[in-house]
């Protein structure tokens, strides 16, 4: 008689063997990734062009009401170049965290079909989001043309802030991720943090007109290190760094992104049997 064997596919234990299995899937991940890429915009009108439309229309209206309405000041830059640097990064993080938060929800079908560390899925939507940034930038070099603003070598360290937006964003999407599976309540909570924290993040206003006495619980907020990185490395001295605001910003993002991978892999072991 032939003995039947049943052969069972399990993740590598341990912390070493999952993130070589995350190599060993790297593939899937860059597929996964330009899937999401292709179908984004897929049967719009305009296709990509939604992603430079959605950030300059939040600057047009910035720009009116905190501007030209509130008059708030812009440090004695162009006040649409002001919103428009800070848009960027929060564009980025808010699209990031959108997509992350749905992404295992949306890719239920795979998950109950086959094993990759799920890690892969919300991290193929940050990629996505990051095509957006750099197509939104383009934008931000003719509209800085346009005002004769001209960055100084504080601009080579842009990537650093970016990098730190990455870590803000995917550390708080996988938080997101894992817990819509079990409560699919928030898919309708993101939409709303998005929202919230665009108006208590300096993309309309500048930094420098928060009190003092608030300024350790508006530093609680790690998207204003990033935005105020952004504008200083952008917009030279103009914006200045409050830079024990922003350490306090970078432990925030550490934090949020260690606890978004730990609790991500608690829960990801129940993902195919929940979604």
């Amino acid at each position: 008689m032939t003995e039947e064997r049943e052969i069972i596919i399990r993740p590598g234990m341990g912390a070493l063997h999952y993130w070589r299995d995350i190599w060993r899937y790297r593939e899937l991940f860059f597929f996964l990734a330009w899937r999401d890429i292709l179908v984004r915009y897929k049967q719009t009108a305009i296709g990509i062009a939604w992603s430079v439309i959605r950030p300059l229309a939040t600057m047009l209206v910035f720009t009116v009401v905190f501007g030209k309405l509130a008059k708030l000041p812009s440090n004695g830059v162009p006040y649409p170049v002001m919103v428009y640097a800070a848009m960027l990064p929060w564009q980025f993080f808010a699209n990031s965290l959108t997509e992350s938060s749905n992404s295992l929800i949306d890719n239920a079908n795979l998950l109950t079909k086959v094993y990759f560390p799920r890690l892969i899925v919300p991290a193929g939507s940050v990629i996505v989001s990051l095509v957006d940034f750099l197509i939104s930038f383009v934008i931000l070099g003719g509209l800085m043309a346009w005002y004769r603003c001209l960055p100084d070598m504080k601009i080579m360290l842009l990537p650093l802030f970016l990098i730190m937006a990455f870590f803000a964003s995917f550390g708080a999407g996988l938080w997101l991720a894992a817990l819509n599976v079990k409560y699919r309540d928030f898919r309708y909570v993101v939409p709303f943090l998005v929202q919230f924290g665009l108006y208590i993040s300096p993309v309309g206003f500048s930094s420098a007109i928060v009190p003092e006495k608030w300024r350790f619980f508006y530093y609680l907020n790690p998207m204003v290190g990033v935005i105020d990185g952004f504008r200083w490395a952008i917009l030279g001295d103009a914006f200045p760094v409050n830079w024990v605001g922003f350490w306090l910003s970078v432990l925030l993002v550490l934090l949020i992104f260690a606890g978004g991978v730990l609790y991500f892999r608690r829960m990801e072991r129940s993902f195919a049997d929940v979604v």
